[in-house]
């Protein structure tokens, strides 16, 4: 008789629970042998072999242990549907016990014991089920039962077979399997042999054999949860941190760590990280910070000046880190006798009595200036590069030049590494307390009409997630944050999604998979994201901070992975501040036309929200205020210019009136279906602008069949934005501000996104829009730097999820309040 386990788990069935599971932090030392024991039949023998061996647990103990087998009548043949029915059902039939025991024998040979692990039966064909037995009962139909509580190997869990074309070493060791407390109740005949199973130390590498165990355990699976915590918790809301720890946490002198910001745009996330976690007592600083946009790079200097930004595709950054640990070997600078190497013996060193033939001029370096990987001479051949100062010549001079042609400048060669180690130009393995990015995966986008719904790793749009790992395995970051669009949950199953959990898992990292909307968070606009937490296997895995505000829903996460949206449980409670609108965020800006220029302009009103009076403050108020309430200083306002619209689109802009809902349908000459859709009024003429261009472009009538209310859609002022984009054209989104003839311009759009009105963008006003609309929304990883510091600190609790202290639903503030009419 087979017993009621899945065959195969289905990724809802991987997701279906939340919850924090126990880990087992003793070895397992059952032996895979027969064990010589003397058996006591019990009174009734089974004709497959099966049956419970010695007396039963005296009824007063089975009662106490076990008091659910007790309440009453139950239909004895009824079992447990399945493990994950247990975890979504509340009615299941609990199977009523006649009696306990603690050993038992099956197939009429192998003697199990409670508490031993097992293999069970499985579909033919298939590997066998491993368990934990952790009760032995008879039926009060006379069945013999065992309930399991399941172990999962990796391709049973939420990470399925994402892994199966990586490299071998990337995999995950096929013995590793994960404790969960998913239990359920089996026939005792599906028992087939007892295993040994062995919790591998935090500190290992989990991939070690243990050539005397069938299986390692590495950790707890729970849904998008997998980890090597031990302590078991109960799943409420979530724990709490109040606003009294987190001062007693700011009073002591805070812990310091370094971040690295891949992929990092213009430095919304690593900035909104650095102020969450600075309000949990760490002192998070982003040391190093990495785009291919000089652009996004250029902003990101300006408003941390502290940070080394490397203006590189990341690819080149990561085989540039190899090479200059590399260099730091050679001139010995890191403790590894295995890598140390005399001066004497650079490969790269010439001889100075080399006679060579070529009569050109000889160049003297005076002094190596920066490294890189790439190519920036042009010249096609990708290589370690290094930026010289001539000796006798200006800055103007100065070049790019290969490793292999400064051999003859050893001195200048070790004091750049000397120097560069001590300033940590460049990190080392160790260096790096926290990675945080957002691979681009442009493989999955809805407009890529050649997306590999087979394999999403081999397009080379996806390229970017496995250089991300890369990353994490190269450096051993202690903790790990990345962040992508919902799509890497709903293309192929969720695939991209699975393997990056797989990655970190294969790389002894705990990980856990949320999905946040930046409008519970204190936003006008919902934008739904999600967040992959990694933590290596000694330290807390970060929580995911339940929301502070009340949203306006736009959609809901991928079905599969529903569970994993950061929310407050149904039934429950929770004193949430109001949503925010569009009016809450931009409503004290000055007003600018269509053809502002001006980077740089004064405020010409008072803040009218809490939201502009936080947004206002600057870096060091920010950094400063925590529990404290700020008063921001007199400063200018950056970015307040819109994208300048053409002529034609201006005259069109002008046309849209100035209500609620408005857009092109309201334009001379479109008429409206009784289906929603637009079609031309064939009683109006068609009206064209000065340039002979049509009032109405064909465009908006067709776009979307002509379902579409978007094109040149007017804003309102108690509505909010679905997401901010990169583009500000208002030919397909509604993007116009309310009252004035415009879009909206990049400052509206910062504050859309939490930026504080101190930073400061660089680019022409395309690329603003563009950095702006890639970023994280900065009150979203405000949130998670706070519970990376709790984490680091080691406050975090068990749960998935936890309750922010009361300072960032209240944003702290000093000015009153001006009432507007808006």
């Amino acid at each position: 008789m087979q017993h009621k386990r899945k065959s195969s788990l289905s990724s809802e069935a991987a997701l279906s629970s939340n919850k924090k599971l126990k880990t087992d932090e003793e070895t397992q030392t059952v032996e895979h042998d027969d064990a010589a024991v003397a058996l006591q039949p019990s009174e009734k023998p089974e004709e497959d072999g099966c049956r419970f061996v010695g007396d039963p647990v005296p009824d007063d103990e089975a009662r106490r242990r076990w008091p659910h087998r007790y309440a009453g009548k139950g239909k004895g043949n009824e079992i447990a549907e399945s493990k994950w029915s247990k975890l979504n059902s509340n009615s299941e039939e609990i199977v009523q016990a006649r009696c306990h025991y603690t050993m038992a024998e099956v197939d009429g040979r192998v003697v199990f014991n409670l508490e031993d692990e097992a293999h069970a039966k499985a579909d033919e064909g298939k590997e066998y089920f491993i368990c934990r037995i952790i009760e032995m009962f008879e039926g009060i139909d006379s069945t013999l039962y065992f309930t399991a509580q399941w172990y999962y190997r990796a391709t049973d869990t939420v990470i399925q077979n994402s892994l199966k074309s990586v490299q071998f070493i990337d995999a995950i060791d096929n013995k590793r399997v994960f404790f969960s407390e998913v239990k359920d109740d089996n026939p005792l005949n599906c028992l087939i042999e007892r295993i040994r199973i062995v919790r591998m130390p935090s500190n290992n590498k989990l991939t070690k054999t243990v050539s005397t165990a069938d299986n390692v355990m590495s950790g707890s699976e729970s849904g998008s949860t997998i980890s090597s915590d031990s302590d078991v918790a109960a799943v409420g809301g979530g724990s709490k941190i109040d606003s009294e720890e987190v001062s007693k946490l700011n009073e002591n002198k805070k812990v310091e760590m370094t971040l690295l910001d891949l992929y990092c745009g213009c430095g919304a996330m690593s900035t909104g990280l650095c102020l969450g976690a600075n309000m949990g007592g760490v002192n998070l600083v982003t040391k190093w910070a990495v785009d291919q946009n000089s652009n996004a790079c250029e902003s990101l200097r300006y408003n941390h000046p502290e940070t080394e930004v490397r203006n590189e595709n990341a690819e080149d950054f990561l085989a540039l880190l190899k090479e200059w640990k590399k260099l730091c070997d050679l001139f010995p600078l890191i403790d590894n006798e295995s890598s140390k190497q005399d001066d004497d013996e650079s490969p790269n060193e010439q001889s100075d009595d080399d006679d060579g033939s070529d009569d050109s001029e000889v160049y003297e370096v005076e002094k190596i200036l920066a490294i890189c990987y790439g190519d920036p001479k042009g010249s096609k051949k990708p290589g370690l590069h290094f930026k010289i100062h001539w000796k006798g010549y200006g800055s103007d001079e100065d070049s790019w030049e290969p490793q292999d042609c400064l051999g003859t400048c050893k001195d200048a060669m070790k004091e750049f590494v000397h120097n560069g180690y001590r300033s940590k130009i460049l990190p080392l393995p160790g260096d790096v307390d926290v990675i945080c990015g957002g691979p681009p995966c442009q493989g999955i986008s809805g407009f890529n009409r050649f997306r590999n719904k087979n394999d999403p790793l081999q397009d080379p749009k996806n390229k970017q997630l496995t250089v991300f790992m890369d990353f994490v395995k190269y450096l051993k970051p202690r903790f790990v944050l990345m962040e992508n669009v919902v799509d890497m949950l709903k293309f192929a199953g969720g695939f991209l999604g699975r393997y990056a959990l797989g990655r970190l898992v294969g790389m002894n990292y705990q990980a856990r998979l949320g999905i946040m909307a930046a409008g519970a968070y204190g936003l006008p606009q919902f934008r739904m994201r999600v967040f992959l937490w990694g933590a290596h296997s000694s330290e807390k895995l970060p929580q995911y901070p339940l929301p502070t505000h009340n949203v306006v829903l736009r959609g809901g996460g991928p079905t599969e992975f529903e569970g994993n949206v950061v929310a407050y449980e149904e039934g429950r409670r929770a004193e949430l501040e109001k949503e925010l609108f569009l009016k809450d965020a931009i409503s004290d800006l000055p007003p600018v036309k269509n053809d502002e220029e001006r980077d740089e302009m004064p405020y010409q009103s008072e803040a009218m929200t809490e939201f502009q009076q936080y947004i206002r403050l600057g870096k060091d108020e920010l950094l400063s205020c925590s529990a404290a309430r700020c008063e921001p200083l007199n400063r200018s306002l950056y970015d307040h210019r819109p994208l300048r619209l053409s002529v034609d689109d201006y005259q069109r802009v002008c046309q849209i009136p100035k209500r609620k809902g408005a857009n092109f349908r309201h334009l001379e000459g479109v008429r409206v279906c009784a289906d929603n859709k637009v079609e031309w009024d064939p009683d109006v003429k068609r009206v064209y602008l000065a340039s002979g261009k049509p009032l109405v472009p064909d465009y908006a009538m067709t776009f979307v069949k002509g379902y579409s209310s978007k094109p040149f859609g007017r804003l309102w002022w108690d509505e909010t934005v679905p997401t901010v984009v990169t583009r500000a054209e208002p030919h397909n989104q509604v993007i116009l501000h309310p009252e004035q003839d415009r879009v909206l311009t990049v400052r509206e759009n910062a504050r859309l996104q939490g930026f504080p009105d101190y930073y400061k963008l660089f680019g022409a006003i395309k690329e603003r829009y563009i950095q702006v609309g890639n970023a994280v929304a900065v009150p979203v990883s405000r949130s998670l730097g706070y519970a990376l510091a709790m984490a680091a600190q080691g406050l975090s609790g068990e749960e998935p999820v936890f309750t922010l202290p009361e300072i960032f639903s209240r944003m702290p503030a000093a000015l009153p309040v001006v009432e507007d009419s808006i």
